[in-house]
């Protein structure tokens, strides 16, 4: 077996780009449109919207608790197999949930078992992405991620196009055949060998030594408190928009200016990302402190015109900060445990993001506006950019940005061949 020093850079690395792209569209695009069903099952089981909500809360969960599962079994099998087996157990769960006859069928087709999937199918997608680039790496995380909004503005008005001529179990068979897509995504994940696989051990002794990493540690901190405030403009803002007085419509709309400026913040960020020199985390703690700036200053803004352009800008920053916040981590533990780094980030900074909108409505129910709640938020994403300058090299400007500062593997030739035996035990 031969072994790269370097990831490629390219080549076969821009079609795992192209599976990372549907492969997001085809986990986070369903689930960002999966609301056009909600009514029509509130509808069919005569439940309570809270209950119905439980859907894709569950599947939520699952999909991010379960990230270090798709991590060590990736580490271990390669994320091939672990994807493609994903993308089966994603398109099962909604073929089994169009014959639902209670809620209950729902949370386990949907909830837990396309959550299941979409746990193999992430996680393991992005880390493959990130072997194969070193100076590209950014660019091509923020064009793989473009697919969670182009897919955001075609799933909704194609599923509901759906449910009017097949009925809503007729349309999930059609959610069903089209997860099953994830299987050729998987397809696409040929696996790459580098030098340093063998040395950072199996999946067992990478959670380990990253549990010991501190670098590793604070910026999961970072990120969990990050994402405790980066989705409350996506729960609340309409809510606040209509607290206003705005219509209903517009408030809406102003969500889909949003996903606009998020497409161009994400491209633009990961360009920016691979031609600014130093470490990534400095660019990602400048995205991070507007985007905090920005939330703050909600409340302040009550004229349109300052409420499109806080919304434009939030759009642009909080979609810029996306595609490098997935850039540090193979700087900070090397890609050779990029895999259950990523799982382990991934599981606990949903945390975050299960607080944060809970939070939100706490303080607009005690308060009787948003204003705390924007501010929280603010403050949160403000507290994850203060531990982002904890990091290593952060205010060195000589320092190397791709590879941790423990890499043993730097004077390695382009191809080592090494023994097979052994390498994947722990």
């Amino acid at each position: 077996m031969a072994y790269r020093a370097e990831p490629p850079d390219g080549g076969w690395g821009w079609m795992v780009v192209l599976s990372a792209f549907f492969q997001s569209a085809l986990v986070f695009g369903v689930l960002r449109s999966f609301g056009v069903f909600f009514v029509e099952f509130v509808a069919a089981f005569e439940e309570p919207a809270a209950r119905v909500s439980w859907i894709a809360s569950i599947g939520i969960a699952v999909q991010q608790f379960g990230s270090p599962v798709g991590s060590a079994l990736s580490t271990k099998f390669g994320p091939r197999p672990v994807v493609m087996t994903g993308g089966i157990l994603a398109a099962l769960g909604m073929l089994i949930a169009s014959f639902a006859t209670s809620l209950t069928h729902l949370y386990l087709s949907i909830g837990l078992l396309s959550g299941s999937g979409w746990a193999l199918t992430f996680t393991p997608t992005l880390a493959c992405l990130s072997r194969y680039f070193s100076r590209r790496r950014s660019l091509a995380t923020g064009l793989a991620l473009t697919g969670v909004g182009l897919s955001s503005f075609a799933f909704a008005p194609l599923f509901q196009w759906l449910l009017n001529h097949y009925a809503w179990r007729g349309a999930l068979l059609l959610v069903s055949a089209l997860s099953l897509h994830l299987v050729a995504c998987g397809a696409l994940l040929r696996p790459l060998s580098l030098a340093e696989d063998p040395v950072v051990g199996g999946p067992r002794a990478q959670i380990t030594s990253l549990l010991r990493h501190g670098p590793f540690l604070r910026y999961t901190i970072a990120l969990t408190l990050i994402n405790t405030g980066y989705f409350i403009p996506y729960v609340h803002l309409v809510a606040h928009l209509r607290d206003l007085g705005w219509d209903p419509l517009p408030a809406a709309f102003l969500l889909s200016v949003a996903a606009i400026s998020d497409l161009v913040g994400r491209v633009a960020s990961g360009w920016l990302g691979d031609a600014v020199p130093g470490p990534v985390a400095r660019l990602l703690m400048l995205w991070t402190t507007l985007t905090g700036v920005i939330l703050a200053l909600y409340p302040v803004a009550e004229a349109p015109t300052g409420l499109v352009a806080l919304t434009v800008a939030y759009g642009f920053t909080s979609g810029a900060l996306t595609p490098v916040a997935f850039s540090v981590l193979p700087e900070l533990v090397g890609t050779g445990k990029i895999y259950c780094g990523l799982g382990l980030v991934q599981m606990v900074e949903s945390i975050g993001g299960l607080l944060g909108a809970p939070l939100s409505g706490y303080f607009r129910d005690v308060t009787g506006n948003y204003t705390a709640s924007f501010v929280v938020a603010g403050t949160f994403l403000l507290a994850g950019s203060g531990v982002l300058i904890t990091l290593p090299h952060f205010f060195c400007f000589s320092a190397p940005t791709s590879k941790p500062q423990d890499h043993v593997t730097e004077a390695l030739d382009t191809k080592v061949p090494l023994p097979e035996e052994g390498l994947g035990e722990d």
